[in-house]
């Protein structure tokens, strides 16, 4: 399933344009809803969702905006983590998942 344009945040990394968002659905973050997860696509021609379980617990406070808790660095990492594990984000398929460790 495809990002909606709105409330995505734009990032570029190694020379492409991808699209994420914070995630509070239980198939991207733990079923019991305590961990914090993004997806992540290519802006420009979308194709595998990528699914990132940050291991850090979820804190959604009405005085935090969710791109607040998520960094772009952050971001650019598990983008760059998931692509030498093998994700091929403009191949049609499942939605790929990885998931970090808690720092």
């Amino acid at each position: 399933m495809a990002l909606a344009k709105k409330g995505s945040r734009r990032i570029v990394v190694d020379g492409v344009e991808y699209r994420w968002r914070v995630s509070r659905k239980h198939w991207c973050c733990s079923y019991d809803g305590v961990t914090l997860g993004y997806r992540v696509e290519d802006a420009s021609s979308p194709g595998t969702t990528l699914v990132v379980e940050t291991g850090r617990p979820a804190v959604f406070e009405p005085s935090l905006a969710p791109g607040e808790l998520v960094l772009p660095r952050e971001v650019a990492a598990g983008i760059r983590a998931a692509l030498s594990d093998g994700w091929t984000p403009r191949s049609d398929g499942s939605p790929f998942k990885l998931h970090l460790s808690a720092v």
